[in-house]
């Protein structure tokens, strides 16, 4: 697949290769150059030119990391390895050709591109194809372009809104206001929701569904703050979602939360590994990826993983977000009384176990040791494997790497141990990536109803059920509509934690200014703590430390960010050059 570096090739684009799906897994077939104007010349090229809309998406990553993934590494509960892409959006000093926030401008556009090539001509097809038939590919394709408009829009502000291919004459576009592409994409999504499958899970939940349409509908909104729509368009994808969608139980391995590796692995791979995606019913909408197709796979486990599981150790949790567990009571570790600073882990809300990996536990097969203080630790792969009933030692090289882990923690979730027992250090993964899952669904319900003050049983139900998923006591009744706010910020930092959702939190909130100026806190070389650190936590749920304690034993990374800058990424300079009429975002130049 070629890419294309900026705007005005992609609206020129014509179709030089098409995906196909058998069952919804992509196939390269070369259509020998069909022009924009023949194309498509029947309803099977319009079905695999959607699929090349689809597949095209898969393209959005960053450090060969899909791009869901990485987003939460650039806010205050993820890190990224320190380097130019990486630091510059934490400390206000992201340049115009920073590779990490030209990448979505070129993959969302090229996208669109992609829908506009079938959807162009699709009207021609009508009479050849059923009602039914052809709605939905209107539809799919639609929405499809609706997301990529909805991501457009939060990272970028205003750009230029597309509804039809622009030939090289005539593709210097000026952008629409953000509003006016809002306004756009929920308009777009009124009008095809209903023409949707209420499910595709039968091709793995990769095409769009009615519940799929309704869920982005109630993003969008909610971004907006047009909470009363917002709640509605949940509301009815919930609704949709009977029988179809619902949150997937952790499994057995729950366990071992809170205990050290001579147990076993917390492992949430029937959620977030290969598994949970053929049979999880939490996902509405998932990016796919394949192995048997050339650029259709990633290095995500390879990034993420630690030294000794055959990673590089590039994202990790930071401390913040560790510490913003709160116990299995239901408090937060400044109040309950089953927090011990000497033995912090224990006594927590499980996620922090099954989301992500701390010292002492067990990680993709090995004794996880941050501190070089252990010199070896355990190999459990000869017991996974079956070779050997004991685990023998071995040196800790995620002690002694120089590119260790840069936050003392790292990212359990989506971690896939089969990944672990096939691939060499170099080794791709083909896991696919999920874009909507019912949990996020849930949060949209509830953030809605709660930021509209409409607040009733459904509200902390919403909420309520992924706590008990998480074995986490319920919310209290009677909370005020300012302490149901800070609940379900909680529910949202913890739950959604490496699902790319935090950094338009931060900004939507309007919180980026306090939490990412300042520090955030890392414990590379897994130090113990005091309970002093911690004074308590915010309205959002934002640790308050007593800083002259806590670097005592963190390490600190500093963070700044500009009001009426930092709210929004530059336009590409490739862009700006290639499209005068593009007026660059406040702040940069």
């Amino acid at each position: 697949m070629k890419r294309f570096n900026n705007i005005t090739k992609i609206a020129a684009v014509t179709i030089g290769a098409i995906i196909t799906l058998n069952a919804c897994k992509p196939d390269l077939i070369s259509l020998n150059g069909p022009s924009t104007g023949s194309f498509p010349a029947n309803a099977k090229e319009a079905e695999m030119g959607l699929f090349g809309a689809y597949q095209n998406i898969s393209k959005l990553d960053a450090a060969s990391t899909p791009m869901w993934h990485v987003m939460d590494n650039i806010t205050d509960i993820g890190f990224a390895r320190p380097g130019t892409n990486y630091t510059s959006p934490i400390t206000s000093a992201i340049t115009t050709d920073n590779a990490l926030v030209n990448k979505p401008w070129q993959v969302h556009f090229a996208t669109i591109a992609r829908c506009h090539t079938v959807l162009d001509n699709l009207e021609k097809l009508k009479a050849s194809m059923t009602e039914t038939a052809y709605d939905q590919l209107d539809a799919e394709l639609r929405f499809v372009r609706a997301y990529c408009y909805s991501q457009l829009i939060e990272l970028y502000g205003g750009v230029p809104l597309l509804t039809h291919s622009v030939d090289l004459s005539n593709a210097s576009v000026p952008q629409s206001p953000k509003a006016e592409v809002e306004q756009f994409i929920l308009d777009e999504l009124t009008a095809i929701a209903d023409k949707l499958p209420i499910s595709q899970s039968q091709f793995g939940n990769v095409r769009a569904s009615r519940v799929a349409a309704y869920m982005l509908k109630a993003r969008v909104a909610l971004y907006a703050k047009k909470y009363k729509d917002a709640a509605t368009a949940a509301n009815t994808a919930i609704s949709l979602s009977a029988g179809v969608h619902d949150l997937t139980e952790f499994n057995s391995t729950i366990n071992y939360v809170g205990k050290d590796h001579t147990v076993g692995e917390p492992d949430a791979s029937n959620i977030f590994g290969h598994a949970g995606f053929k049979s999880s019913k939490e996902w509405i909408w998932v990016a796919e990826y394949n192995m048997n197709i050339p650029g259709n796979t990633h290095n995500q486990q390879y990034y993420s993983a630690s030294r000794l599981g055959k990673g590089v150790c590039y994202w990790g949790p930071t401390q913040d977000l560790i510490n913003t567990f709160q116990c299995d009571d239901g408090l937060p570790i400044t109040e309950s009384p089953r927090y011990d600073a000497s033995k912090p882990f224990e006594n927590r809300d499980p996620r922090l176990d099954m989301y992500c990996a701390r010292p002492h536990m067990r990680y993709v097969g090995y004794q996880f040791e941050p501190a070089t203080s252990f010199p070896q630790v355990k190999n459990y792969w000869p017991v996974i494997n079956g070779t050997s009933p004991t685990a023998p030692n071995v040196a800790n090289a995620d002690a002694t790497n120089a590119f260790r882990s840069f936050s003392g923690y790292l990212w359990r979730k989506p971690i896939d141990l089969v990944d672990f027992g096939s691939t060499s250090v170099s080794g791709v993964s083909d896991l696919n990536v999920g874009i909507f899952r019912f949990a996020e669904l849930l949060l949209l319900y509830a953030e809605a109803k709660i930021e509209d003050n409409d607040i009733d049983y459904t509200v902390y139900e919403a909420i309520n059920k992924i706590r008990r998923r998480a074995k986490m006591p319920e919310l209290p009744t009677s909370l005020t509509q300012a302490q149901l706010r800070k609940a379900l910020r909680y529910e949202r930092k913890v739950e959604l934690a490496n699902d790319g959702l935090r950094w338009y939190d931060l900004r939507r909130w309007n919180i980026a200014k306090t939490v990412m100026n300042g520090v955030i806190y890392l414990n590379r070389d897994a130090k113990a703590w005091t309970k002093e650190v911690i004074t308590g936590f915010d309205e959002s749920y934002t640790p308050i430390y007593n800083h002259a304690e806590a670097v005592k034993y963190f390490t600190t990374q500093q963070v700044v960010y500009q009001e009426n800058k930092d709210e929004l990424w530059p336009v590409p300079k490739s862009e700006m050059d290639a499209n005068k009429k593009l007026e660059q975002n406040p702040g940069y130049k």
